[in-house]
């Protein structure tokens, strides 16, 4: 009894420094969507305040009739950068996590760390050679620079590969029974085996596209505002309207609106998958 009782205590514990951890996280959520529903005249007076105290739909109003600031423009472009690059991501590292887990060569243990460890350089010191090959592909300012690179991300084949290792060989070497070749095995086993971990790969991979910010900037030309993503549109809007907060906020606020709505539908997945991926 008395380690049960032990044992509630410290999940009770648990659970409150957990849910104030929450809620300092969440502060600057509600601090900024109760700033994008004030008043000029109420952002200045109460600046703080978390509860605004005329509720007004200006600054969003403003945000979609501005030509200077295409948000859904900014949000189009975004949605299909992110997406893009999640699908290639995912083929990528499906095909290197199956080649490093399942499949058998020589050295492969040897190999696979030596790709793990690259995730030790800083992507820092990546850019001054990706921008020379950006522009010797020609593809400098357009969408491709984008999409292609970061396709090798090591992360994502880790993640694959942790959860491929968990397949029960039995089901590997039914499928060669059964006349299944690699790829056979790959299409037919591994993947429809993966969901789980695919959703969760594909989530980061999605929203590390959807929040990047320094690399578009560099790449996308400044002058074409159409052709720019949502983070770097964002910071125009900041820069150009640095006094006017309550429409900074209204368009960071509609940034995070579709992370939120696919976290919300897929969250139970996503502990799933990471989960039975070993990553606690």
């Amino acid at each position: 009894m008395a380690i049960k009782s032990v044992t509630k205590v410290r999940k009770r514990i648990s659970f409150a420094i957990l849910s104030f951890v929450s809620f300092l996280w969440i502060i600057p959520l509600i601090w900024g969507l109760a700033t994008s529903l004030k008043t000029d005249n109420d952002i200045a007076m109460n600046p703080t305040s978390l509860i605004p105290k005329t509720f007004t739909l200006e600054s969003y109003r403003d945000l979609f009739t501005k030509i200077d600031t295409p948000v859904m423009r900014w949000m189009f472009n975004s949605f299909i950068i992110a997406v893009s690059h999640t699908l290639l991501y995912l083929i990528v590292a499906s095909l290197a996590a199956y080649a490093f887990s399942v499949l058998k060569w020589k050295n492969k243990e040897r190999l696979f760390w030596l790709v793990l460890s690259t995730t030790m350089i800083p992507a820092v010191i990546n850019l001054v050679p990706l921008i020379t090959m950006m522009i010797d592909f020609n593809w400098f300012g357009s969408w491709l620079s984008l999409i292609i690179p970061g396709l090798g991300g090591v992360f994502g084949m880790f993640l694959l590969r942790q959860f491929f290792l968990g397949i029960p060989s039995e089901l590997i070497d039914s499928g060669k029974i059964d006349g299944l070749g690699a790829f056979g095995i790959f299409t037919r086993i591994v993947l429809p085996l993966a969901k789980s971990a695919f959703l969760v790969t594909g989530l980061f991979a999605f929203l590390g596209s959807w929040n990047d910010y320094l690399w578009p900037l560099i790449v996308m030309s400044s002058e074409n505002v159409t052709m720019q993503t949502l983070p770097v549109g964002l910071s125009k809007i900041a820069s150009t309207y640095n006094y006017d907060y309550g429409l900074s906020m209204a368009a960071a606020i509609l940034s995070i609106i579709p992370v939120v709505i696919v976290y919300a539908f897929t969250q139970d997945k996503i502990i799933e998958g990471v989960s039975r991926t070993g990553i606690k």
